[in-house]
């Protein structure tokens, strides 16, 4: 499995939001939190990403995507 990280503008072109949609998003608990890279800068796994994209494709409600959302946050701390 690769543990690849995006930026910001990856995670922009790849959803087709903007950054406060994203943020606001993130607040609303539709959409994950950044994980940090350092005392500056943050980034997104693009498995998550690609499985929040996914999932919006699909269909999923509200409820399904807090929940999928609570699943991959979930999966990080199993993953080390």
């Amino acid at each position: 499995m690769t543990h690849t990280i995006i930026r910001l503008p990856a995670v922009l072109a790849g959803t087709g939001l903007s950054r406060s949609t994203i943020y606001l998003r993130i607040a609303q608990g539709v959409f994950t939190h950044p994980v940090s890279l350092g005392a500056r800068a943050v980034g997104w796994p693009v498995n998550e990403v690609t499985a929040i994209n996914a999932a919006r494709i699909a269909g999923k409600s509200e409820a399904q995507m807090r929940g999928l959302v609570q699943e991959l946050e979930s999966a990080r701390k199993v993953a080390v």
